[in-house]
């Protein structure tokens, strides 16, 4: 948008090459004043939403525009192996690439994923997911829920947790290593 200003710092442990790579900016809209806004493109790779992240702790800590649309898997990747790792928050998909794991994608929650989404990554080669919902109550409960809806679907899957990590966003790069090389011989 006009006056964006490119967010070129690391932030949250992940680093400015990333945000730039996702083409992360800050505006002085005042919807999005204080927060790393992140451009949601779909498989076409137009530009459907944005996420505004606020830096600090202020509500919504995540605000999108324009509200209401339906949000795709985010983004478009190159499996490892036919697998994509699935997490809630764009900022544990972040954090991954950020730190090696490339086919990690984003749900934007954790009852998001439905039977046209599934179709669309089974149309692009997916042939397994490993899912990384937060190691919260509603993380782990969604977890198991998309765990059947996929299984139903054909597209065998898989839970990760790691005991003491609350989310993916607040691994190190050695962890997300061992993750990759854990999941993937890699």
């Amino acid at each position: 948008p006009a006056n964006a200003v490119p967010f070129n710092q690391d932030w949250r442990g992940i680093s400015a090459a990333t945000f730039q790579r996702f083409g992360a900016f800050q505006h002085n809209n005042p919807e999005f004043i204080g927060r790393v806004v992140i451009p949601i493109r779909s498989i076409t790779d137009k530009i459907v939403s944005f996420c505004g992240r606020h830096q600090g702790q202020n509500d919504p800590k995540y605000l999108f525009h324009p509200s209401g649309n339906s949000l795709p898997l985010f983004p478009l990747v190159k499996p490892i192996q036919g697998k994509i790792i699935l997490v809630e928050g764009i900022m544990d998909m972040m954090n991954l690439h950020d730190k090696g794991l490339t086919n990690a994608v984003c749900a934007f929650g954790v009852n998001k994923v439905n039977e046209d989404k599934i179709n669309i990554l089974k149309i692009q080669g997916v042939s397994a997911i490993d899912i990384f919902f937060d190691n919260d109550d509603a993380g782990q409960l969604g977890a198991e829920k998309l765990k059947e809806l996929l299984e139903k679907h054909e597209l065998p899957s898989r839970n990760i947790t790691m005991p003491g990590v609350k989310d993916p966003g607040e691994l190190t790069a050695s962890k997300v290593i061992k993750i990759k090389e854990t999941l993937y011989n890699a």
